[in-house]
This record gives structure tokens, sequence and C-alpha cells, in this order.
């Protein structure tokens, strides 16, 4: 009778516990406050408009401002054709390189979430210094007479690439997570919105190419014809409703911890490897130094089995025989020594073909 007590109790747990398990999300993200994300409440469709709503509006200002920036410093800051061209090249890589400062800074610090809307913010007061130095007289030269056009002070070039490579550096921080935090609000250990996240990214694409189309055909013709000031002051304006957007959904998201950056972790494996090249590497994997689960793996993170190539990478994870005297304190090592799961990231990640 006991027993059978016993068993009907286990069963009763263990279906809560199942029931428990299918209410949260099982990826290991969070919501706004800190907590397991709730399936019913957070992320999902109802997160993503707010998200998509803020990258068409951002892409939409990105190119209202890029698609014909020659056109303004060699019309308005009588620039020539040479200078004008190479100064917006150089801006326009500017912009696709510091996406590498955003992603370091949300992978390793602040998160997608708070990366996102301190480069908005950024972004935005870029959009209206460039807003003031196309509007302002003081901030630009005086118009041509004739064939004299005056050309644009120090001080005026120094407003606008100010404002010019303020925008570059908050791009950076929205392109590269806006994505990434989008497929956050997907559970992938459920099979249902595994399949749903292929279908956001198809929407994130059309809300990036909407953003392209109005941008390159609507604004590019105010700019043309209405004036520089209002031409640039749109774009701004967008910008600042992409922020109003994201922060709406605030409630709705679900939020990744920060894991560190892959960046980072692959320079520390190389270097800790370069440092041990000396030692032999243990034929056995389980010999290599490992993490805890407390201190290092996040809810929901998926582990690689350990390969058998570019061994020598291992050699990070060997523990040194003046780190094993100073056993006790082995985090102080961070540059040092590394956790054989980390050797196993990277050597995956460098055989790539």
């Amino acid at each position: 009778m006991g027993s059978t007590l016993d068993d009907s109790a286990l069963r009763e747990e263990g279906f809560l516990q199942d029931e428990r398990s299918e209410e949260y999300t099982g990826d290991g993200t969070d919501d706004f406050r800190g907590r397991p994300a709730l399936k019913k409440n957070t992320g999902n469709w109802r997160a993503c408009p707010f998200i998509l709503g803020n990258e068409c509006c951002e892409r939409l200002a990105y190119f209202g401002i890029s698609t014909n920036l020659v056109t303004y410093v060699t019309t308005k800051l009588h620039q020539g054709n040479v200078s004008a061209a190479r100064n917006v090249s150089i801006w326009l890589g500017t912009s696709y390189l510091t996406p590498l400062i955003g992603a370091v800074i949300a992978d390793g610090y602040w998160g997608r979430y708070w990366t996102i809307a301190a480069s908005s913010l950024i972004y935005f007061i870029g959009l209206g210094t460039l807003t003031l130095s196309a509007s302002l007289p003081a901030l630009k030269p005086a118009e041509c007479l004739g064939s004299v056009c005056p050309s644009a002070t120090p001080a005026q070039y120094f407003v606008f690439y100010f404002g010019l490579y303020v925008i570059a550096l908050g791009t950076g921080g929205v392109k590269v997570c806006v994505p990434s935090f989008g497929a956050d609000q997907f559970d992938d250990t459920d099979p249902e919105e595994r399949i749903k996240k292929a279908s956001f990214f198809n929407w994130y694409y059309f809300s990036i190419y909407l953003g392209a189309i109005l941008s390159c055909s609507l604004i590019v013709w105010i700019q043309d014809n209405a004036g520089w000031g209002l031409g640039f002051g749109i774009p701004a304006l967008f910008m600042g409703l992409s922020i109003v957007s994201f922060f709406m959904g605030t409630r709705l998201y679900r939020f990744q911890k920060p894991r560190g950056s892959p960046v980072t972790r692959i320079f520390q494996v190389l270097y800790a490897s370069i440092r041990k090249c000396n030692l032999a590497v243990p034929g056995d994997s389980n010999l290599l130094y490992e993490i805890s689960e407390e201190r290092h793996a996040l809810r929901g993170s998926r582990k690689l089995v350990h390969g058998e190539d570019l061994r020598f990478l291992d050699k990070a994870a060997i523990v040194s025989d003046y780190e094993r005297n100073r056993e006790e304190g082995l985090l102080r090592f961070f540059w040092h020594l590394m956790g054989g799961e980390a050797c196993s990231d990277v050597s995956f990640l460098l055989s790539l073909p």
C-alpha cells in the first residue's frame, strides 16, 4: 500500500515537473525582470513586430543617409569628386567594421538588448548632428556664386564628419545584434518555435529591403528637391521611431545572458596554446582542465564533442606545474589556462572549410 502511494506521488511530481518545463523556455532565456521566461507571455511572434519595426526604420535611416551622401559632399560641402568618393568610402568601410566592436560588447558584457538600446541612442545623436550640419547656416559653407564655390571651414567639416562617424559607431551595435536578438525570441528546444524562427528571418530581410526601397526613392527625391536639412531630418525622425518601437516591446522580449565573446575566446585559446607549446598533449581529453558548470555553462547552452582536429590547441587546457601549485586561484590565469570546451569550440571553428 505504501509503495503504491509512493509511486503515485513520484508520478505526480514528474508530471508537475514536465508541466513546469513546458511553461518555460528551454534555451536559458529570461524575461525583462531576470526571471526564467514564460513561453505564453514572452517572445515568439508577439515580440517580433517591435524588433522588425526597429530594423525597418533603422535601415531607412541608414540608407537615407548613405545613398546620396557623395552628392551632398560635392554640391554642399564643395569637395572634389575624388575626395568626396574617398571620404564616403572610408566612412562606409568603417560602418562595416564597427559591428565587430558591437559583437564583442554584446556577447561579452552588455547583452544584445542593452547594446541595441545604447547604440540606437548613439545613432540618433549622430543623425541629429548631421541634420544640424545641413540645416544651420553657420555649420555649412555658403552657396556657390557662379563658378566660385567657397570651401567648408575645418569646424564645418568637423561637425559633419563627427556626425557621420557617430552614426557609424551606432550602426555597429544595431546591425550585428538585431537579427540575433530576434532569433532569441524563439526557443530552439521547441520544434514549433524553431520553425517560426526561419519565418522570422524572411520578415527580417523584408523589413530591411522595405526600408532601403523607401529611402533610396522617397528620401533621395526629398534631398534633391526639398532640401538637405529635411532630407537628413526625416532619417533622424525614423531613427527616433526605431528607438520607440524597440523599447515598446521590452516587457515581451526574451533575453539571453552574455556568454562571452567568441572573438576574445579565440585569442585566449591561441595565446594560451602558444605559451604552452613545449607541453605534450595528453591522449585522454578527460585530463584537460575544464571549468565547472556553475562558473561557465549557462542554462540552455550545448557542448561540442571533443574532436581530434588541431589537437595542439588543447595545450591551452593543460594545467602547468605552476598553475597546479596555485590550483585554488586558477581563475586568475585568465589568458594562460582555458577549459577543454573552449579549445574544442575554437578547434571546430578554425577547422571549418
